[in-house]
């Protein structure tokens, strides 16, 4: 963990300085960023006019060759997938959830919640690329994803012989080349494992030092946002570069939040600020993803729903800010959402809100290995009843495809 306030000179203003809403200068070792930040927070009325205009994803379909997807290959599509077990045999459900309904992507971990014990999915390198190679022999497609931002939040831990690495707020304090070099390190180790989606970089703007998810864990690159979107930059193309897919995470913002969504609801409206924009608007032409989070923002979306289940707020991201990649949510076992909604509230409410990839850890409280066939069965009975339209499924498939039929 990183504590303490450290020297960013390179970058042009002192770590810690307090962050203005004005045009930051530019930062040593960076050209300028083609969006740059202006004074956030009296545009506040005119986001949420602009949110609440915009009444749902107004995004065209994100291929012309949607409509040829199979229905069942574009529900599988959408999901995200956790499991247990570091190698694979015919026992384990997820050889069935990739066989016969066709999951789109996986999560690896290294720590199992339920049952408070490690080694998960990861013991060590060689395990984890035959492990990763296995599950690519049932879909060639499929997307492999981790979190790996570096610091705290590292899948592959030192314990299991990875290399340290650094926070996103250490590396911002050395400067830009080491942020490129963790980037690229980073995403080479990834693409040796056979992994191709990092859950990375944190585009959080580090408004509370003291959010026990965020600041407290070093895991925005600075309170400054030009810094952050340039740091986010540089992971994007050196991800890119290596094959890995990239996701800021967690729109509309987490880096104000006094509390932890893993543990329930919280609720940003009076500490949000719009300046935590700043780095999706500066970055949604290139980013591949972007995760929503779990935090309830009601200048935003006055229902009180969650930013991944709210259309308001993802018409903030795909009409107001133009962004036109995967929209993929926050784990949703964890108990902002897992506390408050059934899983057939969460997946109705989520493909209302127009989220592409519905991540299903199977990480929370309890582990249901048949938690693929229920999750299909309840978008198949939404799709029976009039609730979610084929079009609609195919779309989020489309968009997910486009990304994964071009990686290694």
């Amino acid at each position: 963990m990183t504590k303490g306030i450290f020297s960013l000179t390179k970058w042009g203003r002192p770590f810690g300085a307090p962050s203005t809403p004005a045009v930051p200068r530019t930062l040593q070792g960076f050209p300028p960023l083609p969006v740059l930040v202006r004074p956030f927070r009296a545009l506040l009325p005119l986001f949420s006019l602009l949110v609440f205009a915009a009444c749902g994803n107004a995004a065209k379909p994100a291929s012309a060759s949607a409509d040829t997807i199979p229905l069942d290959e574009a529900i599988g599509q959408m999901l995200l997938v956790g499991f247990r077990g570091t190698d694979l045999d015919s026992t384990n459900h997820i050889v069935r959830d990739l066989r016969h309904h066709h999951v789109g992507a996986v999560i690896l971990f290294d720590y199992d919640v339920p049952t408070a014990t490690r080694g998960r999915n990861i013991r060590d390198s060689v395990q984890l690329r035959r492990l990763c190679a296995a599950l690519r022999s049932h879909n060639p497609r499929l997307l492999i994803g981790i979190d790996q931002e570096g610091g705290r939040v590292s899948r592959l831990a030192t314990r299991y012989g990875f290399p340290p690495t650094l926070t996103a707020q250490r590396s911002a304090a050395l400067g830009p080349d080491s942020v490129r070099r963790q980037a690229r390190l980073t995403a080479q180790r990834l693409a040796r494992l056979g992994i191709n989606l990092n859950f990375a970089p944190v585009a959080d703007v580090d408004v509370n030092p003291h959010c026990p998810v965020i600041g407290k864990l070093g895991r925005s690159f600075s309170a400054d946002t030009a810094l952050v979107a340039r740091c986010c930059a540089i992971w994007l193309e050196e991800q890119r570069r290596q094959g890995v897919l990239s996701c800021l995470k967690h729109f509309p913002g987490h880096g104000s939040a006094g509390g932890d969504t893993h543990l329930g609801l919280v609720d940003v409206t009076s500490t949000w600020l719009p300046l935590e924009l700043a780095p999706y608007r500066a970055l949604a032409a290139s980013a591949p993803m972007v995760m929503t989070a779990h935090v309830v923002g009601r200048h935003l979306d006055p229902s009180g729903l969650p930013a991944s289940l709210s259309p308001r707020i993802t018409a903030l991201l795909r009409d107001t800010l133009g962004f036109r990649g995967v929209i993929v949510t926050d784990d949703l076992a964890m108990g902002a959402i897992a506390d408050h909604y059934t899983l057939e509230e969460t997946l109705r409410l989520a493909l209302a809100a127009g989220a592409d990839l519905l991540c299903l850890s199977n990480n929370g409280p309890a582990y249901d290995p048949d938690l693929v066939p229920r999750a299909v069965e309840i978008i198949k009975s939404l799709l029976a009843d009039g609730t979610v339209t084929p079009a609609r499924i195919r779309q989020s498939a489309a968009r997910v495809r486009q990304y994964s039929a071009t990686l290694k």
